[in-house]
């Protein structure tokens, strides 16, 4: 399943919403440095999807926001 979604670091809360338009917002507490934001995306992800972490692969969007996700079967 792939899915996109928007990714906001810097958090003060970590969670993740639907916005009206079903596009899911992840809120994270990691900065965007070196892939933290994205590792905790992964995390959050995986909780929310009751899923793996090495079952979540980021295809697009490494330095983006907005990013494209796929969520492999356990």
């Amino acid at each position: 399943m792939k899915i996109s979604i928007v990714v906001h670091p810097n958090s003060k809360k970590a969670r993740i919403e639907k916005d009206l338009l079903d596009t899911l917002h992840v809120y994270v507490n990691q900065p965007p440095l070196e892939g933290k934001a994205n590792k905790a995306a992964i995390e959050s992800l995986a909780k929310h999807f009751n899923a793996k972490k090495g079952n979540i692969f980021l295809l697009s969007g490494i330095k983006s926001k907005n990013k494209i996700f796929e969520i492999g079967k356990n």
